[in-house]
């Protein structure tokens, strides 16, 4: 994605010193662009659990880049691959939802293990993360032109008119490292000619929707509106959404969803008035081993700050401002699980597939 003309990933390696990982610190956007220097595990557990970079994709990335980083500060004798685990222990506890975290650990921890050297073992993770990353990419990059497809569709069947699309929290450019899950297929529709309008959920507690979702399409000069979580089922009733498009932080074999908090009601607002609801997703995200995502998928609950307080531009600064009485207790659970049966179809790198086991496992049979 280009900003101010440049185009940017969400993650990479800083130019001219391979021991340094930048990212784009998503706590301070829209207001201010700041770009943040990663130096080691510390760091990095702290910007993924903090969420100065958030969505699965992003996660994932930002974990194998993690684990190449506990390389050049793991002990060069026999407790070198001791501390990799620990280190790997440690990015998996920030955010227990999102699949794609453990599965960059996982894979950085199998390939590290391969080699025998210090300089090897570092050499082989700074490859594997950067795969990670480009594979990241390439994936949304075809979630895009598959999920595309469904857009061309509807907008045959309304003669040209835009068609309207509802998104939930930001599955975008800024939740990967580049296209997006749930925005791919429009920023590819739009490519294409298409005539899309977004509405754009705020996405309480944490607004991702209005302050990130909103700022990228602004920059892809898409039309859209920014509204409050509440609104969508009003929407659907009048008849001015025509799909749901969201994104999935961790996906059972059976084809249960979890996603940001409120991402059900939608689903159930969606079924109810007969419109589709899509899920785009990356294949890390898929947990191969769950089938009943309301049991077994664990839901992170955060800091009630994030409830009770509001973070916004006020005179020229970014501020921060309490809602709620100072005393009143709070919840936060951040994510919900949709069952399969409110979602119409997952959309993948692969194609387009049905949100129930047989079809999931078709489209990816080595997990059959």
């Amino acid at each position: 994605m280009k900003v101010n003309g440049k185009h940017y990933r969400t993650i990479w390696v800083k130019e001219g010193d391979e021991k340094i990982i930048q990212i784009i610190d998503q706590r301070n956007l829209p207001h201010e662009f700041i770009i943040e220097s990663l130096k080691t595990v510390d760091d990095v557990a702290r910007a993924i659990k903090e969420m100065h970079v958030r969505g699965a994709g992003l996660i994932g990335a930002t974990a194998g880049y993690g684990m190449y980083l506990a390389t050049l500060e793991a002990p060069k004798d026999d407790s070198f691959d001791d501390f990799l685990i620990k280190a790997g222990e440690k990015l998996k506890a920030t955010r227990p939802t999102a699949a794609d975290l453990a599965c960059s650990v996982k894979r950085q921890l199998a390939t590290i293990k391969k080699k025998i050297s210090p300089e090897e073992k570092i050499s082989i993770a700074l490859k594997t993360a950067k795969e990670i990353t480009d594979e990241g990419a390439e994936y949304c990059r075809l979630i895009g032109v598959h999920g595309s497809k469904i857009i061309e569709q509807i907008s045959k069947k309304k003669g040209g008119e835009p068609v309207n699309i509802l998104t939930h929290c930001n599955a975008g450019w800024l939740s990967a490292v580049d296209y997006g899950s749930a925005t791919a297929p429009i920023y590819e529709a739009v490519k294409k000619g298409i005539k899309v309008h977004v509405w754009v959920d705020e996405t309480r507690p944490r607004n991702q929707g209005a302050r990130l979702t909103a700022w990228e399409l602004g920059w892809e000069n898409i039309p859209h509106h920014v509204i409050a979580d509440n609104v969508g089922g009003h929407l659907m009733q009048h008849g001015l959404v025509d799909m749901v498009l969201v994104g999935s932080d961790r996906t059972t074999r059976t084809g249960d969803v979890a996603n940001k908090i409120g991402t059900y009601l939608k689903a159930l607002a969606a079924k109810d008035n007969n419109i589709p609801f899509y899920v785009g997703l990356l294949p890390s995200t898929f947990d191969w081993t769950m089938k009943d995502g309301i049991k077994e998928i664990p839901i992170e609950e955060r800091e009630t700050d994030e409830v009770k307080y509001i973070q916004g531009l006020c005179e020229g600064s970014v501020k921060k401002v309490l809602l709620t009485p100072k005393n009143s207790l709070a919840t936060n659970y951040a994510f919900d699980v949709t069952p399969a049966r409110l979602v119409t179809g997952l959309i993948t790198e692969k194609g387009i597939c049905e949100p129930n086991e047989e079809s999931i496992t078709k489209m990816y049979p080595e997990y059959k």
